[in-house]
């Protein structure tokens, strides 16, 4: 027999038996062509094994004739899926692809990475997916029962970005006008801070188009001619508002169904309270999204912004509903834009990015307002891997947390100083004009920020008790510094001075020495240097424990001469070990001394 005919007679003598073996199974099921009785599933048990057996035989002889890929041109698709799953991950130690991304092609593997590497999230997935996405409802079922009237004040939303992915920004475009009433939004503007990616210029243009066939004239877009950085952006797309309230948002958000109608039923019934929405985490790998839990937005001393628990009143509703206020906004917010001018509107001279959002919660508790995060709004909101835009925000973060600082912080505005390590005279950072904003200050005539710490935000801590702060250096061996050690840990170490948060130490009137950076909060404890009390080896302890341990926490300390424990009486000194490194000792004291880099009173 030919090869040609014999494959043929064997794929039909396969499709004739899979044909037979469909019949007998629906057959089956249904109760026809099957003898009655008890023995029914061994009868067809029987039929199936004869049936395995002769395919087991057809599949011998196809491989003896060489013929295997007859069962790939049967089953194309199949063949096609095992190839695919059976391709390794070419980049293992990326964080896209540590629990996405099988089955990609090595093709596809290499775009998603590079995408990824661009932007921070998975675009290559984001283009995948539909723009109008349904993502869960991660409302509060009271959220649900809630009925808000028609007449809310109209919307502006805001969002900024650069160098965003334009499925994410179509995907964001496209959520808001889905889910927010239309009799509600006036007008999305879209801030570009000066993108230089292609599709961002015509791509983009062509899609605003399509969406002015459906809503001509919503979509307004503002574009920087050079980058001028998110505070400014903020500012830019605030000006060119005209509804009754304004929303900033990020690009890579996707706004969620009943979003928009808690915020403005806040804002209509308090026109002076700015509001936040809840965000919910969208993942940068896999796009899903995770409920966060209602929380307020508190800072610390550096003015960098984090999460809080609202306060126990607000706990003790047991209502996930209710709005709850907030010492500040993250970046997020709605507010009436008329009240907004009245208070000075966003600060201009704040630059690049950070401390904005935290001046702002702070001014409208000062001059006449209030900050909420409403739970019932929900917005989800990419959390990048990395920024790929900025890679060290920490220059700009400080001088504008010096600027805040130094406008609306009183007394307290060495905390700032303390926090990013700096000294309280003659920093030396620019933080631009201020004399526009502290007449604002006068003219509006805002509360101190006494008031806010007393009546707003109580469980941020008042640091009036330091003596010095910074790095600790023996005069032995300056270009080492004592550092915090690993974390977990308990053991201090003395490494090459880097001046960062691991090596700030602190020394107070209480005759502690804190090492490893100064707490905000009165609810974080702090840790404390001990000695052991036997052995050579100096530990870390949390300082309330310690404390309540009556452990050997109490240090005499005067600038450039010895540490001494004031119940063991030994000092905290340095040795050379046994592979020449030094390290940090207790020990009988032999007069070594030592240095912290910023004293507040002389000591």
């Amino acid at each position: 027999m030919k090869p040609y005919l014999r494959r043929a007679g064997i794929i039909g003598a396969f499709s004739l038996l899979i044909y037979i073996m469909i019949y007998m199974t629906v057959s089956w099921q249904t109760g026809e062509s099957f003898p009655e009785g008890p023995t029914d599933q061994e009868f067809v048990r029987r039929k199936l094994d004869r049936i395995e057996q002769t395919l087991n035989r057809l599949a011998k002889l196809i491989d003896a004739s060489g013929q295997k890929t007859s069962i790939n041109e049967l089953f194309p698709n199949a063949a096609k899926e095992k190839e695919k799953i059976s391709v390794p991950k070419l980049y293992p130690k990326s964080i896209l692809f540590a629990t996405w991304g099988d089955g990609l092609s090595e093709e596809e593997q290499k775009n998603a990475e590079a995408l990824f590497q661009i932007y921070g999230y998975n675009v290559f997935l984001s283009d995948q997916l539909p723009l109008d996405r349904k993502l869960p409802d991660m409302r509060d079922s009271r959220c649900l029962m809630r009925n808000y009237p028609r007449d809310l004040p109209n919307i502006s939303v805001i969002l900024i970005y650069i160098n965003e992915a334009l499925s994410i920004i179509k995907r964001a475009i496209r959520s808001i006008i889905t889910h927010t009433p239309k009799h509600l939004l006036k007008e999305i503007i879209l801030v570009d801070d000066c993108s230089t990616y292609n599709d961002l210029g015509k791509t983009l243009e062509d899609y605003i188009g399509q969406i002015h066939k459906e809503r001509p004239g919503l979509i307004k877009k503002v574009r920087h001619v050079k980058q001028m950085g998110l505070s400014q952006s903020r500012i830019s797309g605030y000006e060119h508002a005209t509804a009754d309230v304004v929303a900033i948002l990020d690009a890579h958000i996707e706004a969620t169904e009943g979003w928009a109608e808690p915020l403005l039923a806040r804002i209509k019934a308090d026109r002076t309270v700015v509001v936040s929405p809840v965000f919910d985490k969208v993942y940068f790998d896999d796009l899903h999204v995770e409920r966060y839990n209602p929380s307020s937005h508190g800072f610390d001393w550096a003015l960098w912004c984090m999460y809080e628990s609202f306060s126990p009143a607000w706990l003790k509703m047991k209502d996930d509903s209710q709005p709850g206020k907030s010492p500040s906004v993250m970046g997020i917010f709605a507010a009436d834009r008329s009240f907004l001018g009245e208070i000075g509107g966003l600060d201009g001279g704040m630059t690049v990015y950070g401390g904005e959002n935290v001046e702002l919660g702070i001014r409208v508790w000062l001059c006449g307002g209030s900050v909420e995060v409403v739970p019932c709004s929900r917005i989800a909101h990419i959390e990048r891997a990395h920024k790929p835009y900025a890679l060290d925000l920490n220059p700009a973060m400080r001088r504008n947390a010096l600027r805040v600082a130094d406008i609306w912080l009183d007394d307290y505005k060495n905390n700032v100083l303390i926090a990013w390590n700096l000294p309280l005279k003659n920093h030396g950072i620019d933080i631009g004009d201020v004399s526009k904003r502290k007449k604002l200050r006068e003219t509006l005539k805002c509360k101190p920020f006494k008031w806010y710490l007393e009546n707003v935000y109580p469980s941020l801590e008042t640091w009036d008790n330091l003596l010095g702060y910074g790095t600790l250096q023996n005069a032995l061996l300056r270009s080492y510094c004592v550092d915090q050690g690993d974390v977990p840990g308990s053991i201090p170490i003395l490494y090459e001075c880097h001046f960062q948060q691991p090596q700030h130490c602190y020394y107070n009137t209480n005759s502690e020495i804190i090492i490893g950076g100064l707490k905000s909060h009165k609810h974080n404890g702090n840790r404390c240097l001990v000695d052991p009390g036997s052995g050579s080896i100096p530990t870390l302890q949390e300082c309330q424990l310690a404390e309540l341990n009556q452990l050997n926490m109490h240090w005499d300390f005067k600038q450039g001469q010895a540490i001494r424990n004031k119940a063991t009486n030994r000092c905290l000194e340095i040795t050379q070990g046994e592979n020449f490194y030094y390290e940090l000792i207790i020990q009988r004291c032999s007069g070594q001394s030592w240095r912290i880099e910023h004293l507040i009173t002389r000591f």
